[in-house]
């Protein structure tokens, strides 16, 4: 379906406004927007990167490193997607290795008090330095409570929040 046909079925849908308060071709084109970043492909970085990081409240948490879990998924932002498929050229994808270090400098860059700020601190970085419009992080502390395997936080950032 062309953006033509997508106009078309798209006119058809009203919102409950009145007559002049309804913008037709406002509300088609960002119909449009919202259907070609459904498009856009998601890009899966590593879902179990063990790392240590120095990162807790408790005297026990700062005096060693502890082990954390991070999974990410991110959002690549690659003008071909919409359209189809694009060249087969590495620069158009995330270079997953350079993913894992970013969060590995993140980890060893110091004590952090908490996992929302080492979570958040990873997130800047991926879309200060790769090709995501989005990123979804989950970072978890294992064993830091009793009688839960893990415990962590799980966030969502995009390149407008940065």
């Amino acid at each position: 379906i062309g953006v033509a046909g997508l106009r078309a079925g798209f006119a058809r849908e009203r919102p409950p406004v009145a007559d002049e308060d309804w913008d037709a071709v406002g509300y088609v084109d960002e119909r449009i927007a919202a259907y070609r970043d459904a498009l856009r492909p998601l890009s899966f970085a590593d879902r179990g990167l063990s790392l240590q990081a120095r990162l807790g409240v408790y005297p026990h948490e700062k005096a060693a490193p502890q082990r954390v879990v991070v999974g990410v998924e991110l959002a690549v932002e690659d003008d071909a997607a919409p359209h189809g498929v694009g060249a087969d050229e590495l620069r158009r994808v995330v270079d997953y290795e350079q993913v894992v270090k970013a969060a590995r400098a993140a980890a060893a860059s110091g004590h952090t008090l908490l996992v929302e700020t080492l979570a958040e601190r990873c997130c800047e970085i991926i879309l200060s330095e790769f090709n995501v419009s989005q990123v979804k992080l989950k970072l978890s502390k294992i064993g830091a409570v009793r009688g839960a395997k893990a415990v962590g936080v799980m966030i969502e950032r995009t390149r407008a929040d940065a």
